[in-house]
């Protein structure tokens, strides 16, 4: 019986660089923005190919939120610098006494190569990272080649509001939607251009990957790129089960299944589920679960498990605001209390949604299909923009 994973049809940034004579970053300077999910389709560390094949030419790493092994678990948990024992270089972390990079950590190399793993929603924060790394970049006079990865839920679909002006955060610095639909390099194009951030930028782009693409498609392995991310499963709900970071309800943090769990002591479930019926490609399934760590840890939670039976119907935003609307009218029920990744006087949630207006519309009693037709004009705008960006089709 053969039990071997099928061949990824998916080559990917660092695969592709390989591919090129290194003649083209002959004596130049290198660094590289990554955690432990840089791998090739074979599992090998970005670090380790790139000090392969150019000998002596890595100067330092950078890693982003959770560190290099994705082992900090929750949002404002810094990692500390250290020395990579394998190469004996230094390794900066970007979320740590400050998330922008200093003068002085780009004073030993000349090319920043990022490859990074991004899971495709507005609040993961590692291309916001990037970004900082952008800006930086450009303030230094460095050049910065990101090498592409797939979106994991796809480069088709885009939901939510756009990030609203006055709302920027480390959750969200520019008017993006919750569901962007970007690969990493796209997303990097985009901030250089239409955000005007102007760095010497260069896509090492893939081969093979296709917009109608999820991650299981690929034949790509799933390397999970921070603690609460364990597989692809948990990537398709997120774009909206992270809301219930700005609420005190778990969202599954402590279990097996973040935040494909959510729930809360209170909960009556059965009175909830008339609300969750006939949401499109997917089952809320009641059950009770039981967090080690994180909200409630100990205590039994009465919530859901949110199945995905169709991921080309499902619609996580929508999916997650029909719950959340059921879970307004339990008892217990509330907002959670600032800070949220360093925002200390907003409330975590609008600093999730980018803006006020979809809580507030929420605590009128909006419904969420009627408030997703008040996205669409954004949305239509966002959709112009990134096809700007497009590096596949």
């Amino acid at each position: 019986m053969n039990t071997c994973p099928p061949r990824p049809v998916v080559s990917l940034g660092i695969e592709e660089l390989g591919k090129r004579p290194t003649n083209l970053l002959a004596g130049r300077r290198l660094a590289l923005l990554c955690n432990q999910a840089s791998t090739d389709s074979r599992l090998r560390h970005s670090r380790d190919l790139l000090a392969a094949r150019f000998p002596g030419a890595l100067t330092c790493l950078f890693t982003p939120q959770h560190g290099f092994f994705s082992e900090k678990q929750d949002n404002m948990i810094e990692s500390g610098h250290w020395r990579d024992p394998l190469l004996d270089i230094p390794v900066y972390s970007l979320y740590a006494e400050r998330r922008r990079p200093s003068e002085e950590m780009f004073a030993d190399f000349d090319v920043l190569l990022v490859d990074l793993f991004d899971v495709g929603t507005r609040v993961y924060t590692f291309i916001y990272t990037m970004a900082y790394c952008l800006e930086a970049a450009a303030r230094y006079g460095r050049k910065v080649i990101v090498l592409d990865r797939p979106n994991p839920v796809g480069g088709e679909r885009i939901e939510g509001a756009v990030l609203r002006p006055g709302w920027e955060s480390f959750v969200g610095l520019y008017p993006i939607p919750m569901r962007h639909g970007l690969t990493v390099g796209e997303m990097a194009l985009l901030m250089n251009t239409r955000f005007g951030i102007g760095a010497d930028l260069e896509i090492v782009a893939m081969q093979g990957w296709r917009r109608s693409m999820l991650y299981p498609d690929t034949g790509l392995p799933w390397v999970f790129p921070s603690p609460n991310m364990p597989t692809f499963a948990t990537a398709l709900v997120y774009p909206g089960q992270v809301i219930w970071e700005g609420t005190n309800v778990s969202e599954g943090r402590g279990t097996t299944l973040p935040f494909e769990l959510a729930g809360a002591p209170e909960w009556d479930t059965r009175q909830m589920a008339a609300g969750l019926a006939g949401l499109p490609g997917c089952v809320f399934r009641p059950l009770v679960f039981e967090p080690t760590s994180g909200k409630w840890a100990g205590k039994a939670c009465q919530g859901f498990h949110l199945h995905v039976t169709d991921p080309a119907a499902f619609r996580p935003l929508l999916a997650s605001l029909c719950l959340l609307r059921e879970a307004m009218g339990q008892e217990g029920f509330a907002w959670k209390q600032p800070p949220y990744e360093y925002e200390y006087d907003r409330l975590p949630i609008d600093i999730i949604f980018g803006g006020d207006h979809v809580r507030k519309d929420m605590e009128t009693g909006r419904l969420p299909v009627d408030m997703e037709k008040d996205w669409r004009q954004g949305l239509a705008e966002f959709e112009e923009e990134r096809r700007a960006v497009f590096l596949y089709t």
